[in-house]
């Protein structure tokens, strides 16, 4: 098992502000880091590849699509905008060392049409990111698609939809993560929606209800981590939470107030919790 934190708590764009954090993260004792990018900037990536070698920290990725750069949109042009951009991201992970590349890649973020995917949207999300994928596979990342809860996305929100669209997209380099905060909106079941997508699983992501310290609040963290270990998981652990440092995320992740002490309170927290948990 590895543990990973997200650095979304901290910034959106990590640069060499952020290097003394970096040595913070590896001395409470994480594996890696999970890296935003949003910004595609080759330089600042490939610093930040040697920064983290230094660190000893591995490295995950996190993005999301963006509304001009939609997999799903009706608009040719912005379907292959989608393209262009997620193979940028892609050539962006290679230069920072980053083999895993997650997110809500299939659909773009806070975008609604009233009603839920219709067939046309489910085949160009499968035609674009096949197209990414193959890009992905030769710079040796993978795509880990994140299903969102309805308030974020209308495209993919559940385990079960989204094993079933990397299914059926059936490329090797495609597959999907589990969110503790999605899934305890969307799901009736944890165990059974673990189950569900336990074949075509890489990635999770542990998240309070509120978004911050992993461990207090309502989620079913023992039926949780119970049936990681029953589908025998042995992958990352990635903290995501969310502060008041990402304006501009903020119609998105709807944080309004603070909701912890400290981020260090909150990062060392989580990883004790997850430790203790996996060690039950």
């Amino acid at each position: 098992m590895k543990y990973g934190m997200n650095l979304l708590l901290w910034t959106a764009e990590v640069d060499e502000t952020h290097d003394p954090l970096l040595d913070q993260i590896k001395g409470w004792g994480y594996d890696g880091v999970e890296v935003p990018i949003f910004a595609l900037d080759a330089p600042r990536y490939t610093r930040l590849g040697r920064t983290l070698d230094a660190a000893g920290l591995e490295r995950t990725a996190v993005t999301v699509s963006t509304d001009d750069a939609n997999p799903i949109s009706e608009s040719p042009a912005v379907r292959q905008a989608a393209v262009e951009r997620l193979k940028q991201v892609v050539d962006v992970c290679h230069l920072a060392g980053v083999k895993k590349l997650c997110g809500p890649l299939h659909s773009a973020l806070g975008r609604f049409t009233g009603q839920g995917p219709t067939a046309d949207e489910w085949k160009w999300a499968q035609d674009t990111l096949a197209q990414v994928a193959d890009h992905a596979r030769q710079a040796d990342v993978l795509l880990v698609l994140e299903y969102l809860n309805r308030f974020e996305c209308y495209f993919l929100n559940s385990a079960a939809d989204c094993a079933r669209f990397v299914t059926e997209l059936n490329h090797p380099q495609v597959r999907m993560m589990y969110d503790t905060f999605h899934a305890n909106i969307e799901e009736k079941s944890i165990a059974g929606a673990i189950k569900t997508c336990a074949p075509v699983l890489a990635h999770v992501h542990i998240s309070a209800n509120d978004r911050s310290t992993p461990g207090e609040g309502t989620i079913d963290w023992a039926t949780t981590f119970e049936s990681l270990k029953d589908v025998k998981y042995d992958g990352w652990l990635v903290v995501e939470a969310f502060g008041l440092a990402l304006p501009a995320l903020a119609a998105a992740t709807k944080i309004w107030r603070r909701m912890y002490p400290s981020e260090e309170y909150l990062a060392t927290q989580a990883l004790k919790f997850m430790q203790a948990q996996w060690e039950r």
